[in-house]
């Protein structure tokens, strides 16, 4: 049976909503959250971006009382969602889960965007992407940084990218421009058939990370000869950093990432209560568990540490990628 509201109810309601419309900003703060809260997460089910979602909006339901749905927007690098929720009422209730291709290098890969990742956006919390290691194929004689440079000297040598303008990509170049050599970047969509063909031998390595990796590496298909971290990882440490075996180039130094963030003029107080959360559900069990299993170091991080990474590392980035020659979709 449909029920259908009187007027007077109609009335009702509706001044109710125009009264919340009219609240100031300290006022809609302090209510928050009061009903469910939406995730926009710009990149498809079953990824680390989408786990991480899922994993943190639980906690987020966990501590306001309040439903957290998940919805998957994929598609066009995060433009879709971006655009989505940049539209959206900036009142903590419809937030976007996305990874620095979206905040800093969609800036280069596009000719134009539906959005401003500058202006369109409030940074809320920061998570790290887990590093990601150059991997050779086992039919590559070398352990490390300066056997392989001696190998790809004397041999035609491909490199696997999952993705043009991405951080793999980037790594290619790195590695041409300082040893002087002229290695391929073969781009491939996705990490998955990137690895089969590194453990194939169809390509002689890659950079990716270390979850999407596992096979090749548990199966002896493929090695690891450098990570790029300031600190060996805890999942690696029989392998150098880019920085211990001499490449000081900046490529190997930044950070890609996931974050949270959500619709410019979000209240200050609903940014910093949620960025607390992130920051306490990155040490629960259920997230410390994801981060092992991703080989992943840093639990998420405040917003106040995501807007210094977007100011230090932002224009870096952006020369980077302008450095590939790309020509902007």
């Amino acid at each position: 049976m449909i029920v259908r509201p009187s007027r007077r109810g109609v009335l009702r309601y509706g001044s109710a909503a125009l009264a919340a419309g009219a609240l100031p900003a300290p006022a809609i703060a302090q209510a928050w959250p009061s009903k469910p809260i939406r995730i926009i997460c710009g990149y498809p089910a079953g990824g680390l971006t989408d786990i991480f979602a899922r994993a943190y909006g639980d906690y987020i339901s966990q501590k306001t009382g309040q439903p957290v749905t998940v919805e998957n927007k994929a598609g066009a690098s995060g433009a879709i969602a971006a655009e989505q929720v940049k539209s959206a009422a900036p009142d903590g209730y419809t937030l976007m889960w996305t990874i620095s291709t979206t905040m800093i290098m969609n800036k280069v890969l596009f000719k134009k965007l539906p959005y401003d990742p500058d202006k369109d956006f409030v940074p809320i919390s920061w998570m790290d992407a887990g590093h990601l290691p150059t991997i050779v194929s086992k039919n590559v004689p070398a352990t490390n940084l300066k056997e392989f440079e001696a190998y790809a000297r004397n041999n035609k040598v491909s490199l696997g990218t999952y993705g043009a303008g991405s951080y793999s990509h980037v790594a290619v170049e790195a590695l041409n421009r300082h040893y002087g050599l002229k290695m391929e970047a073969v781009h491939y969509r996705g990490e998955a058939p990137m690895w089969i063909d590194v453990a194939s031998g169809s390509v002689q390595g890659g950079s990716g990370s270390v979850a999407a990796a596992s096979s090749v590496l548990q199966t002896g298909s493929g090695r690891a000869i450098a990570v790029p971290t300031k600190a060996r990882m805890r999942k690696l440490p029989d392998v150098g950093t880019f920085l211990e075996q001499g490449l000081t180039d900046i490529a190997f130094q930044v950070q890609g990432f996931i974050c949270l963030v959500g619709p410019a003029a979000m209240p200050k107080d609903i940014v910093r209560k949620l960025s607390d959360m992130m920051v306490e559900g990155g040490k629960s069990e259920r997230i410390q568990k994801i981060l092992e299993t991703f080989g992943i170091d840093t639990p998420a991080q405040d917003h106040v540490f995501f807007e210094k990474i977007l100011a230090e590392q932002g224009p870096i980035w952006l020369d980077l990628v302008r450095g590939l020659g790309l020509e902007p979709q």
